[in-house]
């Protein structure tokens, strides 16, 4: 393969004047991982850029790994994140069904033309004999793709494998010269004929390959664009090859699409994130409370941006200026620091009302620590502009208000033996006497910490530790002496008083 460098003019990636069509067309195996999901967001965002259509396709030919657990994961995955579809499934459209093991008598049918054109063969090599010559090729320095033993085989030929029972796949011809192409993100591409052999596109069973059935449907449903991952570039060139023979046969009647590639996503170790990966489960993000806005922005930021000094905008920001043309070629990096950090603004950015609404979940059972009755929402009103100030994530958001609803402080051990220091007992009389006779506002409960602390030679933020773990268990969290206040006087010493009674013991 060689290469050329892309040229960039405005909305280069829209090719002419054809309504933009594009496809996001995953397999329902697993839980969806995030470069899938930046995968649809980049098609997602190029289709509206262009006021274009996108196709939501499920290619789900494989019975052996697919699942409806995985297709049903999918569509959650994508109403969750916002990422709507013109045409698919739930929706419907022009060219129903898109679930591709709906689609098999077509696949079928096409399989029998292209065969019966010359576009493609039956092939009676065995996974030993393919083996074998694969190897003699490799000791030889040659090409180890498939020799092109059936090509051209005679009827005889053909008659004497049958008598054997040997069940034949069928293998697509490749043209015997370079293909080259223009990719959206890498330039030009050439494959020269040696790179890219035959290869199959009907398994032995008779049950279509990907190979087959993803150029079909792309015909099909009259995509223009395919932006896909950098991973599935080398069957690209085999792709167009059997695009121009379904032209050939009357079942492709519009342009060939353009390609884009994007570029790998790199985890741990400059390695390509995989499933397998933990962070590469999007079911992770929704279950620490990640936004959609803001893992999306995040996610954007894997081969595109929107400006080199700017990383946080909305989605409809995104939209408005993403092109396919400006996506970088080179590998992006996964950034669990930073996409936190992306999140935790557009945190705070929310209004208070839809903070509220967006902690509601973690706020109830099952993931809430506490009775269900023991949640005042009222005291959460209180204290929520404060947390939504502090939080990275949505799930933060019990470990920060947890003191106010359960009977007791869930106290960290840790924080309970950096805050209990010698000196820490008397300090806590004093901090209850004054506390027990203030008044119960923020501003008259720091005063009568401060006063505890200047008595026991001591500055606010060391007076202030023991009382804070006494009542809400930790030595961080939310404003203490606003903590306080919506806790209340009554709950507020009697919690001192349990400290006491344990440092005295």
């Amino acid at each position: 393969m060689t290469s050329a460098p892309p040229s960039a003019p405005t909305d280069a990636g829209t090719g002419g004047s054809s309504p933009i069509r594009v496809r996001f067309c995953p397999s329902p195996t697993g839980n969806p991982h995030v470069g899938l999901i930046r995968t649809a967001l980049f098609n997602w965002a190029f289709a509206r850029r262009h006021s274009g259509t996108m196709i939501f396709r499920i290619e789900d030919t494989d019975a052996a790994r697919d699942s409806e657990e995985s297709y049903e994961a999918l569509l959650d995955a994508m109403r969750w994140l916002g990422l709507t579809w013109d045409e698919g499934p739930e929706v419907g459209g022009p060219h129903e069904p898109y679930r591709q093991s709906q689609r098999m008598e077509i696949y079928a049918d096409i399989a029998r033309r292209l065969q019966d054109a010359g576009h493609a063969y039956r092939c009676y090599c065995s996974a030993n004999e393919l083996a074998e010559r694969r190897e003699a090729a490799r000791a030889a320095g040659r090409p180890s793709g498939y020799d092109g033993t059936c090509r051209d085989l005679s009827a005889e030929r053909i008659a004497a494998h049958e008598a054997e029972g040997r069940a034949p796949i069928v293998r697509f011809r490749m043209p015997d010269e370079p293909i080259t192409f223009t990719d959206l993100v890498r330039g030009e591409l050439t494959f020269t004929p040696e790179n890219v052999p035959d290869y199959g596109i009907v398994r032995a069973t008779g049950a279509p390959l990907y190979t087959l059935v993803n150029p079909v449907d792309d015909a099909l449903m009259e995509v223009t664009h395919v932006l896909r991952g950098e991973d599935l570039l080398s069957s690209t060139p085999r792709q167009i090859a059997l695009y121009r023979a379904l032209a050939d046969i009357g079942v492709a009647g519009g342009p060939m699409p353009r390609f884009g590639h994007l570029p790998y996503v790199m985890g741990e170790g400059n390695k390509k994130l995989s499933k397998r990966d933990p962070q590469a489960s999007l079911n992770l993000y929704r279950e620490r409370g990640f936004l959609p806005g803001g893992l999306l922005n995040y996610l954007s930021l894997l081969g595109w941006s929107i400006a080199e000094d700017r990383d946080i905008f909305s989605i409809d920001e995104m939209v408005a200026a993403f092109d396919i043309v400006d996506v970088n070629a080179n590998p992006a990096r996964f950034d669990l620091k930073k996409c936190e950090a992306i999140n935790a603004v557009h945190l705070r950015e929310m209004s208070t009302g839809d903070f509220l609404d967006a902690c509601e979940p973690w706020l109830r059972a099952p993931r809430a620590p506490w009775k269900p009755e023991a949640f005042d929402e009222t005291a959460f009103a209180a204290l929520a502009p404060l947390a939504q100030t502090r939080l990275t994530v949505l799930s933060e958001i019990t470990d920060n208000v947890d003191f106010l609803f359960l009977d007791e402080p869930a106290r960290d051990e840790t924080s309970w033996q950096k805050a209990m220091k010698p000196g820490a007992e008397a300090l806590l009389r004093t901090a209850r006497e004054r506390l027990g006779a203030a008044e119960w506002n923020a501003e008259a409960l720091k005063a009568a910490v401060l006063a505890a602390g200047e008595e026991h030679g001591l500055k606010l933020g060391k007076a202030q530790a023991p009382v804070r773990v006494a009542v809400t268990g930790r030595t961080v969290g939310l404003p203490l002496f606003e903590s306080l206040e919506v806790l209340g006087r009554e709950r507020t010493l009697e919690r001192v008083d349990a400290a006491l009674e344990r440092l005295g013991a």
